[in-house]
């Protein structure tokens, strides 16, 4: 079970940060540069994103890691343990703060972008889709982090 368990937390601890790092490039200037190309163009090449994102290797990391989180704070539940409760707090992070969000907040979003595309209220959703979406995947982004800070420091 231990070698299970570090294998699962390499795996998690590098899958949150790449992922991490992808949320943080869209929080500081992704998003800025898609509402510098204008509504149209924004909405377009968001659009674009997500299209091209659920086809990519992206999936299979977001899903794996999700996955191998939710097991490590199992794990990490049923271990009473300096290294069992880092991974518990790990994989909670992670779970809620990255795939939570993104079920509840970012991909309905992100269909009502797809909705908005082309129509006349375009400029208003996409107004109020750039400061909520960027607003949750900030969370996104500390949430992966803290998940990969706290990952790492159950390897130890």
């Amino acid at each position: 079970m231990q070698t299970t368990t570090t294998i699962l937390l390499w795996f998690c601890a590098l899958g949150c940060g790449l992922l991490g790092g992808l949320y943080f490039a869209f929080s500081a200037f992704i998003m800025t540069a898609l509402d510098r190309a204008g509504v149209a163009h924004g909405v377009a090449a968001m659009n674009a994103i997500n299209v091209q994102i659920v086809r990519s290797l992206f999936m299979p990391l977001f899903l794996g890691t999700t996955l191998g989180s939710a097991a490590l704070a199992t794990i990490g539940l049923l271990n009473p343990s300096p290294a069992g409760t880092l991974q518990l707090a790990g994989g909670v992070l992670y779970v809620l703060g990255m795939f939570g969000v993104t079920m509840i907040w970012n991909v309905p979003l992100n269909n009502a972008l797809v909705a908005a595309e082309g129509k006349p209220e375009a400029g208003a959703v996409w107004s109020i889709y750039l400061k909520q979406w960027t607003r949750w995947n900030h969370l996104r982004t500390l949430a992966s982090t803290g998940a990969t800070a706290l990952f790492i420091a159950a390897l130890r």
